[in-house]
């Protein structure tokens, strides 16, 4: 296996911009295929919507070394974020490691930017997770997620559009919406931020947003 060649210190986690757009079909397929061998659900995403969420500063993509000095750096991991409710409501989605690097901690370190990152950019707001995968709800609760009903989640008809992608879409319906094969769980916005973001990031949000404040208005 690739991994046991890489060290987890030598994986960069990174806020994704536009220069990350060409590992987005890679991304992609990574998560269809994981989701294939675990057999559950996928809410499909599109290329343009994953490489928007670059643009937006609103995703995170773990690198590692290319195999050869001077080769392009591997796509490792993955997560994004987006907002529902007028951005009362925050998801942190997609969280997918490569299986050529898996066992190294990345996933880990991916949701800890992609959480630290939400709560900056919203941090009045909700956020919340909904995961089939034990290694995600292991993490959820870590950051001090709690397990709740669908009908403590957004009503926000855009994010429930995007579970019509999986294909337990039909048990959402059949159940009215009140729960399905995937576990919810919510965050309370009161927790300490477990990973830094760098100042050159907080520039590039104060840019896209149209702000002129400092960093430290973005933590209040």
């Amino acid at each position: 296996m690739i991994q046991t060649e890489i060290k987890p210190e030598d994986i960069q986690v990174l806020v994704a911009d536009e220069t990350h757009e060409r590992y987005v079909d890679t991304i992609l397929q990574t998560i269809e295929d994981a989701a294939k061998v675990r057999g559950t659900g996928i809410a499909k995403r599109t290329h343009e919507y994953v490489a928007n969420k670059m643009r937006e500063a609103k995703a995170v993509i773990a690198l590692a070394p290319g195999l050869e000095p001077g080769s392009d750096m591997r796509f490792a991991g993955f997560s994004y974020i987006e907002t529902w409710g007028n951005k009362q409501y925050v998801t942190t989605s997609g969280l997918i490691v490569h299986p050529d690097f898996r066992g190294l901690g990345i996933a880990k370190r991916i949701k800890d930017v992609t959480f630290s990152l939400a709560r900056i950019r919203w941090p009045h707001a909700k956020i919340f997770s909904l995961t089939s995968g034990k290694a995600v709800m292991k993490m959820n609760t870590q950051l001090g997620y709690l397990p709740v009903t669908f009908d403590d989640l957004t009503d926000d008809e855009a994010f429930w559009k995007g579970c019509e992608g999986c294909v337990n879409i039909n048990v959402l319906r059949e159940r009215n919406r009140k729960f399905c094969i995937c576990t919810a769980m919510l965050f309370d916005p009161e927790e300490h931020l477990p990973a830094k973001i760098p100042q050159s990031v907080l520039d590039r949000i104060n840019r896209l947003e149209g702000r002129i404040t400092n960093s430290q208005e973005l933590r209040d």
